[in-house]
């Protein structure tokens, strides 16, 4: 019987990675039952499989993720995720234009369809843009923890795990500011389905005409459905008044959103953000940028491009209001100082699970446009998650910053699968398009949910499968016994949602024996002092949280003990049996890809897909007990260890070890735990003979590695690069590729 594991083909530095890291696991599993495959999940492999009718016969591409989805209920499953690219409107533009330039034919994305064609197009789109891939994937509930290995080197060696931690200032300004109504949070209801049933959501307006916004779609009985708006009225007079606050207190402001996954609430919370701060220039030149397409929900950056089609004096007069704008406004935090890319420039730029713990780790601090650390006003609109971060801010100004040589853990089991939650709702996330209510009716027109809103209002509805439930509590319980911490559910019975999830745990966990564990359900605030309180005496919690808290505390908490969230194991139990591991996070990776063009240097750090990779071995073991599998995870897990021990892992800077040089060390000291294993003899005496190849060789390899460095790159495409060239670049050691291909 063949063990396929699936690797899949994604973006930026993660995608270069795989270059070099992905032949060394197809060699050492070479002549075994194990081995590897890849699919396309790439944001150009989306694009592309969306939309056969407009390509040729060679250009047309599988829908891999569409396969991959099938697969997740198959309980062979066996799948390695890499971050993939979660596009906004701007990249998806981008993509797009790459792919034409390169001949292939996909239309354009039509930003304000007119035509039935047009609306089409737009709608095939919606597929690609935001959290695509996660969502069809992610079929069972997370379990995200830092590797042992990586943790205790961290303790050991807390200056090489990233960038420092960077001391408090008990004077600090810096706090998050969120709305007190009119948010999310204020407005939410929730009920858990008494029976199976199919619903619409459909908009009425104030003279009783109806609108569908969703035609129908299955509702399962023991569901729980959730709806909530966000009032802009109120967005938009909280925006003013900390606009006007941080100006006061001599702030940097700033604005914390995803506007990548909550593909449509965000990005319109940020273009009203934007439109807030430069209210002047939007009232003045209205009519004009209503001419030039003007989204305000694409930043700062795509109005500066529209620009480009104006006459150069009108763009220019418009260019000076924008600058003189900054006169009377306080100072926005940078992306990118040097380059005068601003905070509200590009939507995807402020990944608040990103950039958040980055606050937290610089001391309260983010760059201003004078390229120095200031404190900030961080805007996190809705009080729903907004106050866990508040929780945390408050807690350094107090305490000061936390010591990696000494943290505690917090790890995650995470309610995600079958689309839960927030992350599952683009398709349930509507703009009012005037004065009214949306309602969510049943079959038999029984209204099951509604809200008042008022036109621009944010609705959304979100869904949270029964049976996924149950799986997240036996999850946490298994935990819980498998490590003896305390574990605990972020659920706030003030919020309408969880109120309902709190009845479904408190009953589900009597399916459990939970004698001699400690199990908690506090608040989303309570829960964070009461981790924060264990980190800061060496204690380790596990935080079993929704699906956003998931994503947010898996950056948050690893940023801090680890350097990065790339460095954490993520491991999801699909509900069919099968497993799906991923590899950590991918929100520095533009960055990486951009040094790697200009220096032939990757800083990415692989060590995410290694852990990933060890976990997948396991999986193969526990499932069919094929022992070569056993020990290629116990090996890679050795090696994984001394790869830390010997401090291999990629340097910032050119001309220094890379992920190249990485992954070869990692070959090197695999080979050696293989070679020095006793349970497989076949494999002991194949790995002796190339382990004498790669330790021989090993200066030469690395000074092949090196050698390349300190010239640019040419990949010949940034979202849909030449994999020909890829290979080329990030495999440079004729020596290593010829040990490689012996095996």
């Amino acid at each position: 019987m063949e063990h396929k594991i699936i690797y899949t083909k994604v973006d930026e530095a993660p995608a270069l990675a795989t270059y070099s890291l992905l032949p060394i696991f197809q060699a050492f599993t070479k002549g075994t039952r194990i081995c590897f495959e890849t699919k396309d999940i790439s944001l150009t492999g989306r694009i592309l499989a969306n939309f056969p009718d407009y390509l040729s016969a060679e250009q047309q591409r599988p829908d891999d993720l569409a396969e991959l989805s099938e697969l997740t209920q198959k309980p062979e499953a066996n799948i390695i995720k890499l971050p993939n690219i979660s596009a906004s409107i701007p990249q998806l533009k981008a993509a797009i234009a790459e792919l034409q330039e390169k001949g292939f034919p996909v239309p354009n994305y039509p930003e304000e369809p007119t035509t039935d064609e047009e609306k089409h197009i737009q709608q095939r789109y919606s597929k690609v843009l935001g959290s695509a891939v996660n969502p069809v994937l992610r079929q069972g509930n997370s379990d995200r923890r830092a590797p042992l290995a990586v943790k205790n080197y961290a303790k050991k060696f807390p200056q090489a795990m990233g960038l420092p931690l960077k001391p408090w200032s008990p004077q600090s300004k810096t706090h998050v500011a969120h709305m007190e109504n009119g948010d999310f949070y204020e407005s939410e209801n929730s009920l858990t389905l008494p029976q199976d049933t199919q619903a619409r959501i459909e908009f009425v307006d104030k003279q009783g005409q109806r609108q569908i916004l969703k035609p129908s779609f299955p509702l399962l009985k023991g569901e729980v459905i959730d709806t909530a708006r966000m009032s802009v009225r109120a967005l938009r007079h909280f925006f003013q008044a900390q606009i006007q606050d941080a100006l006061q207190q001599g702030l940097l402001l700033s604005l914390h959103l995803k506007a990548t996954m909550m593909k449509v609430s965000d990005p319109v919370i940020f273009g009203h953000c934007l439109e807030v701060y430069f209210e002047e220039v939007f009232e003045k030149y209205r009519e004009i940028f209503q001419k030039i397409n003007v989204n305000p929900n694409y930043g700062l950056g795509d109005l500066y491009k529209k620009l480009q089609k104006l006459p150069d004096d009108q763009r220019k007069e418009i260019e000076n209001a924008i600058e003189n704008t900054y006169q009377h406004r306080p100072p926005l935090a940078m992306v990118d100082s040097y380059k005068g890319i601003t905070n509200l420039h590009f939507p995807n730029d402020i990944i608040i699970d990103a950039s958040m713990p980055v606050v937290i780790r610089d001391g309260g601090q983010m760059w201003g446009p004078d390229n120095q650390l200031h404190d900030t006003k961080a805007l996190i609109p809705d009080r729903s998650y907004a106050v866990v971060y508040k929780e945390i801010v408050e807690n350094c100004k107090k305490y000061g910053a936390f010591d990696r040589s000494t943290m505690g853990s917090v790890s995650n089991v995470g309610l995600m699968a079958q689309k839960a939650e927030e992350y599952g709702s683009h398709d349930k996330t509507f703009c009012a398009p005037a004065d009214g209510q949306i309602q969510v009716l049943d079959e038999n027109n029984n209204l099951l949910l509604q809200q008042e809103v008022e036109q621009g209002d944010i609705f959304r509805m979100c869904q949270t499968k029964d049976l996924a439930i149950q799986d997240w509590v036996k999850l946490a319980v298994q935990r819980a016994r498998a490590t003896g911490e305390p574990t605990v559910f972020w659920l706030d019975e003030n919020r309408a949602h969880d109120a309902q999830l709190i009845q479904k745990v408190q009953t589900y966990l009597k399916n459990h024996n939970t004698e001699g564990l400690e199990i908690h359900i506090k608040s989303p605030v309570e829960a964070m002092r009461f981790s924060l309180e264990r980190i800061r005496a060496g204690k380790n919690t596990i935080a079993v949280t929704g699906n956003v808290l998931r994503d947010y505390l898996t950056d948050l908490f690893p940023i801090l003990e680890l350097g990065t969230s790339a460095k954490m194991l993520s491991i999801v139990r699909l509900l069919h049996g099968g497993g799906l591991f991923e590899t950590g996070a991918g929100g520095s990776a533009p960055k990486h890809v951009q040094q790697f063009i200009k220096e032939n240097h990757l800083r990415w750090d692989s060590l995410g897909e290694y852990a990933a990779v060890g976990a997948c071995f396991e999986h193969i073991f526990e499932k069919s007990q094929y022992l070569p599998a056993k020990v290629f995870a116990n090996t890679l897990n050795q090696a994984i260890a001394q790869y830390l021990e010997n401090k291999k892992f990629p340097s910032r800077k050119v001309h220094e070890i890379d992920n190249r040089g990485s992954n070869f060390y990692l070959a090197l000291y695999w080979a050696q735990a293989l070679a020095q294993q006793n349970e497989e003899p076949n494999l002991k005496e194949k790995f002796q003979k190339i382990y004498n190849q790669l330790q021989e060789n090993e200066t030469t390899i690395h000074q092949e590695l090196l050698a390349v460095q300190g010239q640019p790159a040419d990949m010949n495409g940034y979202y849909h690069p030449d994999p020909e060239r890829l290979r080329q670049l990030m495999r440079p050691s004729p020596t290593l590729n010829r040990i490689l291909d012996s095996i």
